[in-house]
Order: structure tokens, then C-alpha cells, then sequence
């Protein structure tokens, strides 16, 4: 009965490296929503427009909404570390038979990334998360390889390794630029419950995204002047507009506060100091300065990369990983664990190839231009995404082909995706009323790109209807997409909006 239980250890550890970055992460997510609602609130009280608007601010005090924006990080960082400790100690039990120096280099090497998540900032997140999840997914994997360790034969463990190994290899072959946008496109926008999924994901993801931005790929950020020279901070307050930091009334910490002196500036972030520079240079370079202080003002670049990476290869060997354990319980019931082990393997490794295959195959050939005709008038409609991605790539004109009026009216949620972003490289006034259309799309993805084509091409005329958007939205993805193009358009926050 032991054998039995302990075959999904893997799926065990995990499962517990996930539940604790979860509870981690919820907490994370809350304290950032909760100062995220007050700096909004201040805005608002100031006479500024927010984004998310009203209606999304209430959620951010919500327990509910940081549990489902903390599932970001589990699936990322959570499965990242997870699996590294769950790699890192099946190597410690199979290949160096519980060695103690390798123990104490383990240990050593904990610490260090106990100090180096720490290296820019305390970073509470980061911190709790590699002082818990490792120990744990270690505890939990030696207490089950004491009974299994001396009955697995290395046959019977490489049965395990080498596919875990050559899916690695092949799923590092498959990163490009593209790699996230046709994974969306081929598995997710494809079909019903993927749709549902990546509605799901963009619901949510900009609660765990504020944790970790840059304030420069923050939409609203807070400014705060102190100066004895009137016209100097009425001078400065319109250039903190032009790169939305609000300017507050009150004396706050704000995201950037700016201390004027007679000759010189000091830029400080949350009441730290980040840089000093003369006026006259300042107002000479505005956008120069504002671009250094927000670099040096930002100390979540590690995490950022963290879960980037984590993200790549983290996520979809945990998910091997959790699918393999789960295949080798059920299998377990009806044959002896060895065999139900070796059975889960050659499923999972089956299932993922076909899944990289279909992934590559869908992703197909790059179309040349002659080409593009034919390829738009295909039956399938990957075909013709791969056309449309051609198309607003080189810029082309996509109302010039024959196909045109028929891909206004495909059902595929990516098709329509990329035909309305190549609309926003045309000069037609046919396919702008064409555009306009798409604004009130079912699918939160294809209306946020119908906001991004209208900024791109610069009508003013559209301000009022956009602002009616973000007033009257619900989704802060679509808000996020219609403040952009607003500013794209080149209007700008002011108290009277």
C-alpha cells in the first residue's frame, strides 16, 4: 500500500509548492490591490479619471479578486520554484544517495537566493516564497523516496528523465517572439473552453501584474511638487501630465515627488531619493530624466524575469509533472506501481508531442506576399491568421485584397483579432467604419485591438466615445486598451475630465 501512495510524490510535492505560493501569493496580491485602491482613490479626489475605473476599484478590496490574480504567480513563480526543488532533490536522493556535502551545498545555495531576491529591496513575496517552498517540496520528496529509493533501477528512472529532458529541448526550440500570441491563438481562442480560460486569465492578470511593473509600464502613477516658485511647479506639474503622473494635492509619498530648490530638482520614489538634476536640465530633457528615474527607481526586475522564465519552462513541466502523477495513481489501482509509472510516462510524453506537433504545424510556414491572396481565401482559418499576420507586419493595405469582406465576418476569435489590428495600418475610411464595428466585439481580446487600431490611426473625433468606454466598462483590460489610445490620439488627463 505504501508503494502505491508514494509513485505520485512528485504530484504530492508539487501540489504542496503550489498550495503555499497560493496562499503567498493571494496575500501579495491583496496588500498591492489594497495600495493600488488608496493611490486610485487619491486620484479621484483630485478630479482625475482612473484606471480601472469606479466600478473595478471596489473589487480590489475584495479577498476573492486577489485569490484568482494570485493564481498568476502560482502557475509562474510557484511552479518555477516548485519543480526546481522537486528536480533538485530527486538528484539528491538518485544520483548522489543523500550525500551530505551535496545536502550542504543545497543548503548554500538556498541561502544565497534567500540574499539575492533580496539584492535591490526586501521583497516580501520572493522572500517568503524561496524560505518555504523549497524546504517543503524537499520534506515531502524524502519522506517518500526513504521506502522507494533503493527499489527504482536507473532503467526504470531514465524512463522518467528522457522525456522530461527532450520536452524541455523541444519546447526551447519553439520560443520566438510569437511563441505566447499563437499558443493563445491556437489552443485558447480556438475553442470554447479555451476562450473561456483566456477571458479568465486577462480578467485578472493586471492584479498580479501591479505588483512587479516598472513605473514606467504602470498606466497612472501619482506626482507630488514642492516648490516656493509658482510658475516652476505649474511648469513641472504639465510635464508630470504628459507622462501621467497625477499631480496630488496633498503632501504624500508619492510615486514621484519632486523637490525644487533654487538651481537644482530632487526626484525621490515613495519618499526615497533617487536622483538629483539641475532645473535648466531638467526642462531641457524632460523625457530623458523621467526615463533614468523610473529605471533607477525600479527593484522588480528580478521577479519579472523570474516569471518570465518561469513561465516558459516552469509552468508546462509542473503541468507534466502534476498530469503524470495523477495518471500514475489512477494506473496505480489496476497495476503494480513500476509499470503504472512507466505507463504515465509514455502517456504524458505521447500527449505532449502531439501537442508540440499540432502547436508547430499550426504555426506553419511563413507566407510570402504573391501569396497572401491565396492564403486569406483559405479554408483554414490558421491559414489565413498567418496571412493577416504578414500583412500588418509589412503594413499592407488589408482592404485591397478580395478576401476582405469575407474575414469581417469570421467567427474565429484570433482571425478577427488580427484583422482588426492590420485596420489600424489603413488609410481607408471604409474600413474605419469597418473598425469601429468591431469596438462592441463579444470578445474582450478583439474590442482591446479595435482600441489600439483607432489610437494607432489618430482620430480625435473618437475621445467621447472612447471615454464612454472606460466610464462605462467593467473589464479593466478593455479600460487599460482605451486609456492607451486616448493617449495615442494625444489627449491628456486634465482635472476638468
Amino acid at each position: 500500500m505504501r508503494k502505491r501512495l508514494t509513485i505520485g510524490y512528485p504530484f504530492s510535492a508539487l501540489l504542496v509548492g503550489l498550495s503555499l505560493t497560493q496562499i503567498l501569493a493571494t496575500g501579495q496580491v491583496y496588500l498591492s490591490n489594497t495600495a493600488l485602491y488608496d493611490s486610485l482613490l487619491s486620484i479621484k479626489n483630485t478630479g482625475y479619471i482612473t484606471i480601472p475605473n469606479g466600478s473595478v476599484m471596489d473589487g480590489l478590496r475584495d479577498i476573492g479578486t486577489a485569490f484568482f490574480g494570485g493564481l498568476f504567480f502560482t502557475l509562474s513563480i510557484g511552479a518555477g520554484i516548485s519543480f526546481s526543488a522537486l528536480a533538485l532533490t530527486w538528484i539528491w536522493h538518485r544520483i548522489f544517495y543523500c550525500n551530505k556535502y551535496i545536502f550542504y551545498t543545497y543548503l548554500l545555495l538556498w541561502l544565497v537566493c534567500l540574499l539575492a531576491v533580496n539584492i535591490t529591496g526586501f521583497k516580501l513575496f520572493l522572500t517568503l516564497t524561496v524560505l518555504f517552498i523549497p524546504p517543503a517540496v524537499f520534506a515531502v520528496v524524502s519522506k517518500s523516496m526513504v521506502y522507494c529509493n533503493r527499489q527504482v533501477r536507473r532503467s526504470i528512472d531514465m524512463i522518467h528523465i528522457l522525456p522530461v529532458l527532450v520536452l524541455a529541448l523541444l519546447l526551447g526550440w519553439q520560443i520566438d517572439d510569437r511563441m505566447f500570441t499563437d499558443f493563445r491563438d491556437i489552443y485558447l481562442l480556438s475553442n470554447p473552453i479555451g476562450a473561456r480560460i483566456n477571458s479568465f486569465y486577462y480578467k485578472y492578470t493586471l492584479y498580479p501584474a501591479e505588483v512587479f511593473k516598472s513605473l514606467g509600464q504602470k498606466m497612472l502613477k501619482t506626482g507630488a511638487i514642492k516648490s516656493d516658485a509658482n510658475n516652476t511647479g505649474m511648469v513641472l506639474e504639465s510635464i508630470l501630465l504628459n507622462y501621467d503622473y497625477i499631480p496630488l494635492e496633498k503632501d504624500i509619498n508619492a510615486d514621484l515627488n519632486i523637490v525644487a530648490t533654487e538651481e537644482s530638482l530632487n526626484l525621490e520614489n515613495r519618499g526615497k531619493a533617487v536622483m538629483q538634476i539641475s532645473t535648466q536640465s531638467f526642462f531641457a530633457e524632460p523625457d530623458k530624466v523621467i526615463r533614468e528615474f523610473e529605471k533607477q527607481s525600479d527593484t522588480n526586475s528580478l521577479l519579472r524575469k523570474l516569471t518570465f522564465i518561469s513561465l516558459l519552462f516552469g509552468l508546462p513541466l509542473a503541468v507534466y509533472v502534476l498530469v503524470h502523477g495523477l495518471a500514475s495513481i489512477v494506473t496505480g489501482f489496476f497495476i503494480n506501481s513500476s509499470k503504472a509509472a512507466i505507463i504515465a510516462s509514455l502517456f504524458c510524453f505521447v500527449l505532449c508531442i502531439i501537442m508540440l506537433f499540432v502547436f508547430q504545424f499550426s504555426r506553419g510556414r511563413y507566407v510570402s506576399v504573391p501569396d497572401l491572396p491565396e492564403a486569406l481565401g483559405s479554408q483554414h482559418w490558421q491559414a489565413r491568421v498567418r496571412a493577416l499576420k504578414i500583412i500588418d507586419e509589412k503594413g499592407l493595405e488589408i482592404s485591397r485584397f478580395k478576401s476582405y469582406p469575407a474575414l469581417l465576418k469570421s467567427t474565429h476569435i484570433a482571425e478577427r483579432y488580427w484583422l482588426v489590428k492590420t485596420l489600424g495600418n489603413s488609410t481607408s475610411q471604409a474600413t474605419y467604419n469597418d473598425l469601429l464595428h468591431f469596438l462592441n466585439d463579444p470578445h474582450p481580446n478583439v474590442a482591446t485591438m479595435a482600441l489600439y487600431a483607432i489610437g494607432k490611426r489618430g482620430d480625435r473625433d473618437m475621445i467621447d466615445d472612447i471615454m464612454k468606454i472606460i466610464t462605462t466598462t467593467d473589464n479593466w483590460y478593455i479600460q487599460w486598451y482605451a486609456y492607451k489610445a486616448l493617449r495615442s490620439i494625444g489627449w491628456r488627463q486634465t482635472k476638468s475630465n
